[in-house]
C-alpha cells in the first residue's frame, strides 16, 4: 500500500468538491429508490403472492430500512467517495473492499441501461410509436433503432454527470418532485374510481400461494423497486457537511419510498376489476393486461377509465427512468473512482478534471453501460442479476459496521443505529437471504461475475507485485459464504435448477430459512473475527483523512451567500 504521503501527494489534485447539502443528498436517494421498478412490482408482485404481497413490500421494507441505519452510519462516520466499496478496505483489508466494491460496481452499472431500456418499452407502447418510431422486435428486444436511441439516452446521462455533481443532484431533485407527485395521483384517482376491499380475501384468500409467495416476490421486483437509498453515500466524498446531512439523508428517502410503495400496492391490489381475480391472481388485469407486460399502472388506468392519467403514467414512465439512471451512472463512477484509489487497479480511474468530476469513471461507465443493450436486450433480462449483486453489497456493510465498532472504537459517530448488536447480524441474514430467495439460476451467474472480477484483480496484483500486502486472512470468509449460499440455493425451495424444476430441500416447510439464517450468522460472526487489527484499521483511514485533509487545505474558501 502507498505510504500516507505518495496518496495525498498523487491525488491532491484529483479529489472530489464538497458542494451537495442535505436535499441534493436525499433526493439522490429517492430518485434512486422511484425508477421503473414502481410501474411494474406492483403487478408482479401481486401474480406472485397475491393480496398477501401487501407483506412482501413490508417485509422488504423493515429489512431495507435496517441496512439503511447501517448505511447512515457508515457514511456519516467514514464520509468518503464510493463508499460501498471503501468501508469493507477499511475494516478487512483490499480484497474485501476490491470483492465489496466489484459487487457495487455490478449493481450499479447495469441500473442505467435498465431504466434507459424500461424507458423504452414504455415509449413504444403507443400505436403511433409503433407504427413510425418503432424500436422494439418481435422478441420484445431492442432494434437497430432502438440501441440508437438507448445509445443517445446514455450520452445524455454521462453529459450531465461530467457536468458535475452539484448540477447533478440540483437537477435531479426537480425530476424527483414529479417522480413523486405522480405515483401520489395514480394512488388517488384509482382508487376514488375502483375500489374493491372485497379483492383482499379474492383468488383463494389473502395468502393464494403461502409465505412461501410472500418471500418470493422479494427478488421478483419488490426489492429491487426499493433499492437505491445508499447513493447518498456514494456521493459522500461530495457532500458539503456529511456527518450532518447523509445519515438523515438516507433515512428519510427510505422512509418516503417505503410508505410510497406500500400505499401503490395496495391501491393495485384493490383497483384491479374482482372478476379478474375472483378465481386467481395469475391475471389481474384480465383484458386490459395486454399491455401489462410494459406497463401495468398504464393498463390499470386506462381500465378505469382514467385515459389522461395513463398519458402522465406514459410521460412519467420516461422521466422516472431517466432520472434514476442519471443517478446511477453517476454513484457508479464514484464506485470505480473508489476502486481507482486501490493501487491494483488503474489509478485513472480517479483521476477528475478542473470541476472535480471523477470523467475518466463516468465514461467508463457508460461505455459498459452501452455495451449491456448490445448484451441484453430488454428491461427484464437484466433486473435479477441486479439483485443479487446488490445483496452481495449490502452484506457486506454490516459485516464492515461491526468490525469498526471493535477496531475503530474512539472515533466521533455523528449517527448510531440503535441495536447494533441485533441489527447488525440480522441484517448480514437478511442479505444472505435476498441472495438465496433468488434462486439457483441468478446465483450461479453472480458466483461467475465475481470471479471474474476477482481474476481482474489478482492481474493488478501480479502486475504491481502487491500479493504481500492483500490481508488474504481478512477475507478467507468470503469463499465459503459464497459457496455456501450456492449449495442452497441448488437444492433449495426458490428459483429453478434450468430446466423448470423446482429444488425441494424441504418440501412444503421453511426449514430451509432457518438453514440459511443459521448458515449466515456462522459466516458473520466469523467474518467480524477476521477483520484487521487496530492498527492496520487506523492506517487504512488515515490514509483517506490526510489526503482529505490536504485537499480541503488547498482549496480557497468558499465566500459566504454561495454555499
Amino acid at each position: 500500500m502507498a505510504s500516507i504521503d505518495d496518496k495525498v501527494y498523487n491525488n491532491s489534485n484529483d479529489k472530489l468538491e464538497r458542494n451537495v447539502g442535505f436535499y441534493g443528498l436525499m433526493f439522490v436517494s429517492l430518485g434512486s429508490i422511484i425508477g421503473s421498478g414502481w410501474l411494474l412490482s406492483a403487478l408482479t408482485a401481486a401474480q406472485t403472492a397475491g393480496p398477501a404481497a401487501i407483506l412482501s413490500w413490508v417485509l422488504a421494507a423493515a429489512m431495507l430500512t435496517i441496512l439503511a441505519l447501517v448505511f447512515a452510519e457508515l457514511g456519516a462516520t467514514y464520509p468518503v467517495a464510493g463508499g460501498t466499496g471503501r468501508f469493507p478496505y477499511f475494516s478487512h483489508g483490499p480484497v474485501t473492499g476490491f470483492f465489496a466494491g466489484w459487487s457495487s460496481w455490478l449493481q450499479a452499472v447495469a441500473i442505467a441501461p435498465i431504466e434507459i431500456l424500461a424507458a423504452i418499452e414504455y415509449a413504444n407502447t403507443t400505436q403511433w410509436t409503433q407504427a413510425h418510431f418503432n424500436m422494439l422486435d418481435a422478441t420484445g428486444n431492442l432494434n437497430g433503432l432502438g440501441k440508437l436511441v438507448a445509445f443517445a439516452g446514455m450520452a445524455l446521462f454521462t453529459g450531465m454527470n461530467l457536468a458535475g455533481a452539484q448540477f447533478m443532484s440540483e437537477s435531479n431533485s426537480i425530476v424527483v418532485i414529479w417522480k413523486t407527485a405522480i405515483p401520489l395521483l395514480a394512488i388517488l384517482v384509482v382508487c376514488s374510481l375502483s375500489f374493491h376491499p372485497g379483492n383482499l380475501t379474492a383468488g383463494g384468500g389473502f395468502m393464494p400461494h403461502g409465505f412461501h409467495g410472500v418471500l418470493a416476490a422479494l427478488p421478483a421486483g419488490v426489492v429491487f423497486a426499493l433499492q437505491g437509498f445508499e447513493q447518498a453515500v456514494q456521493l459522500a466524498g461530495e457532500a458539503r457537511n456529511p456527518s450532518k446531512d447523509i445519515s438523515r439523508a438516507i433515512i428519510t428517502a427510505m422512509a418516503i419510498g417505503a410508505v410510497l410503495y406500500i400505499a401503490l400496492q395496495l391501491a393495485f391490489l384493490l383497483g384491479v376489476n374482482p372478476a379478474d381475480v375472483s378465481k386467481n391472481w395469475d391475471n389481474p388485469l384480465g383484458s386490459a393486461g395486454g399491455t401489462s407486460s410494459v406497463g401495468a399502472w398504464y393498463s390499470l388506468a386506462l381500465a378505469v377509465g382514467a385515459g389522461w392519467l395513463g398519458t402522465l403514467l406514459l410521460i412519467d414512465a420516461i422521466i422516472s427512468p431517466a432520472g434514476t439512471g442519471i443517478v446511477y451512472l453517476g454513484t457508479t463512477a464514484r464506485i470505480s473512482y473508489a476502486l481507482g484509489e486501490e493501487e491494483e487497479l488503474p489509478s485513472h480511474l480517479s483521476r477528475t478534471d478542473k470541476r472535480k468530476v471523477p470523467w475518466v469513471s463516468i465514461l467508463v461507465a457508460a461505455i459498459v453501460g452501452c455495451i449491456s443493450f448490445v448484451g441484453f436486450g430488454s428491461w427484464a433480462s437484466l433486473v435479477n442479476a441486479v439483485t443479487g449483486a446488490t445483496a452481495i453489497m449490502y452484506a457486506l456493510a454490516p459485516v464492515s459496521l461491526a468490525a469498526l465498532k471493535k477496531r475503530d472504537p474512539n472515533r466521533t459517530r455523528p449517527y448510531k443505529m440503535p441495536f447494533p448488536k441485533v441489527f447488525l447480524p440480522v441484517s448480514f441474514a437478511f442479505s444472505s437471504l435476498l441472495i438465496y430467495w433468488g434462486g439457483w439460476g441468478t446465483t450461479w451467474k453472480l458466483d461467475i461475475a465475481v470471479l471474474v472480477g476477482l481474476m481482474l484483480y489478482g492481474y493488478g496484483v501480479a502486475l504491481k507485485e502487491t500479493a504481500g500486502r492483500l490481508k488474504l486472512r481478512s477475507a478467507v470468509w468470503i469463499g465459503p459464504w459464497m459457496l455456501g449460499l450456492t449449495l442452497i440455493s441448488l437444492w433449495g425451495n426458490y428459483g429453478s435448477d434450468g430446466d423448470g424444476h423446482k429444488n425441494d430441500l424441504f418440501p412444503n416447510t421453511q426449514w430451509d430459512l432457518v438453514l440459511v439464517i443459521a448458515f449466515a450468522l456462522v459466516i458473520f460472526y466469523w467474518a467480524v473475527s477476521c477483520a484487521m487489527s487496530t492498527a492496520e484499521v487506523k492506517q487504512a483511514v488515515g490514509v483517506e483523512e490526510e489526503a482529505e485533509k490536504a485537499v480541503l487545505e488547498a482549496e480557497p474558501a468558499v465566500p459566504s451567500g454561495m454555499q
